[in-house]
């Protein structure tokens, strides 16, 4: 399925997997910059409607998802022009697109300054970056793999797979940066929009850097073999075989490595900074540490991939996702703070109604039992609703008669919720990043070995358009809408845990489907003894 080329020297594997990850890297910041900002609450505040805390954040999210809805399209057609034009160029597209979207959201004045134009300009600057990044991932990581040489594909495209946890943490360390170089007043008016502006100064060392870098080689020996696809898009559906492998993918690859990663970085970030009631920076330099540590998994499994096949890490990377997802919360929520988990335990909150239902899409409850669950989601309190005639409000068994605000926030309180930002102390801050590393080990087991895998299951013909579609798909939809997702299971049950059932389906659907489907792609490497 490959045809053959001249390998290249080290010198030049080297120039090629430092220039195409630092390229990622930054794409990726330009794509997370936006959700790592969205989880802090200034996103939604600042372009969607005011009035429901609640609702600002899903639509904060909403937005976020709609970038990763798009990747698909950009996949199909960056995917046809890496598969026509070359793989060097197309990706050079993609990285300015990207760079001139993430700034432009920088630019974008608030909703209170011009009205309902401001989500609109958001959402289709989202569009724009998730088109770009939809031609960007199958790019490098297909440009890198046709540079390998045999046996090592699986190491070098890692580094590819690490720089989407480099972007990140890149995300976070420069938010980080700019609110601690800048007082908490400007931050808060107009210095957020620092690290989206900052975006045109990563392009520019990603174009001098990517300009530097020739044609994948395998491109140029097959054009000029005369062996370039007519159509990639349709030969993508018609190559024999390749419909199934187009399904394998994305329902058994894409669909399950995608919500493991971001259930192990972005939801970590929102379950520390709303549920859990952390500070911010604090969750923000936990989750950012533990990513950084955790970036020697991708590499790890990469390299073991090599030996091993790409298909055992990847199964089992699944299968124990679905035995450790839910004990690892566990043990984040307990150690990053005790005093609420503790008080949810010993003092359960239980709300009762005729009809107790909640919309988080509304600006206000239409009854008293909705605004009861408002309040309660709002504060990131757990509760329980049973059906009754009357609408109450029970803390550890005591009914509550008084349900204004300032008498629920009092009663919590006396029935010991911590509702205070919290800072862990030193011993559970290492139980809270070890329980992540687990996470991050699941990612990297499952996610680490994908370029190489995808890159080797498609005929090089029409490798950049069948490996980018299905991929963007998977990661676009099972992905890009985990964040909204899971936060409207949440807001609609009051258990900060359960949005953790979407991964749970996601990934025991892609164990189902990888067992039953992939082929090896890689004789596994002898052991040398």
């Amino acid at each position: 399925m490959t045809t053959q080329a001249a390998e290249p020297s080290a010198k030049e594997m080297r120039l090629v997997i430092g220039a195409s990850s630092l390229g990622t890297v930054f794409e990726w910041y330009d794509f997370f910059i936006y959700g790592t900002l969205a989880a802090s609450g200034i996103i939604g505040r600042t372009f969607f409607p005011a009035g429901n805390e609640v609702l600002q954040a899903l639509l904060a999210w909403a937005g976020f998802a709609v970038g990763f809805g798009f990747r698909p399209l950009g996949a199909i057609l960056f995917g046809y022009l890496g598969d026509k034009l070359g793989r060097k160029y197309t990706f050079l597209v993609t990285i300015t697109l990207m760079g001139v979207a993430t700034a432009g959201v920088g630019l974008v004045p608030s909703y209170a300054a011009i009205g309902i134009a401001a989500p609109v300009l958001i959402i289709l600057l989202r569009i724009c970056q998730g088109l770009a990044l939809g031609g960007e991932y199958g790019g490098a990581a297909i440009y890198v793999a046709e540079h390998s040489s045999h046996g090592r594909a699986g190491f070098h495209t890692s580094f590819i797979q690490a720089s989407v946890i480099g972007g990140f943490i890149l995300s976070i360390a420069v938010v980080l940066v700019c609110r601690f170089g800048m007082p908490l007043e400007i931050w808060n008016a107009w210095g957020w929009r620092v690290p989206f502006l900052f975006s045109i100064v990563l392009l520019a060392v990603s174009l001098w850097m990517r300009l530097k870098l020739s044609e994948s080689p395998v491109f140029k020996a097959m054009k000029e073999a005369g062996e370039t696809a007519k159509n990639p898009f349709v030969e993508s559906f018609i190559y024999p075989g390749n419909r199934k492998r187009l399904f394998v993918a994305l329902f058994g690859i894409a669909a399950g490595l995608t919500v493991i990663w971001y259930t192990a970085t972005f939801s970590v970030l929102s379950f520390l900074q709303g549920p859990m009631r952390l500070d911010a920076t604090a969750a923000q330099l936990i989750t950012g540490g533990a990513a950084v540590i955790g970036i020697v998994f991708f590499i790890f499994f990469g390299h073991l991939s090599d030996r091993v096949g790409r298909k055992k890490p990847i199964v089992i990377g699944y299968a124990l996702t679905l035995v450790l997802l839910f004990p690892l919360f566990w043990v984040i929520g307990n150690a990053a703070n005790p005093e609420l988990a503790a008080a949810a335990r010993r003092a359960p909150v239980i709300v009762t109604g005729p009809h107790c239902g909640y919309d988080p899409f509304a600006s206000v409850q239409p009854d008293e039992c909705g605004k009861l669950l408002d309040y309660f989601s709002k504060k990131g309190v757990t509760y329980n609703t049973a059906k009754a005639p009357a609408v109450t409000v029970s803390i550890g068994g005591n009914p509550v008669n008084d349900t204004e605000p300032a008498a629920l926030d009092a009663a919590l309180a006396a029935a010991g919720y911590q509702l205070d930002r919290v800072v862990p102390s030193g011993g559970n801050l290492v139980v809270i990043v070890l329980a992540i590393l687990g996470l991050v080990a699941l990612s990297g087991a499952t996610y680490g070995p994908v370029a190489a895998l995808l890159s080797e299951m498609f005929p090089s013909r029409i490798r950049y358009s069948s490996m980018s579609i299905p991929y963007h798909i998977g990661t676009g939809y099972f992905g890009g809408f985990l964040p909204l997702i899971s936060q409207l299971i949440v807001a609609k049950t009051g258990d900060p845990y359960a949005g953790l059932w979407y991964t749970f389906a996601v990934v025991a659907l892609a164990l189902v489907v990888t067992v039953w489907g992939l082929e090896e792609t890689v004789a596994p490497k002898p052991v040398r003894r």
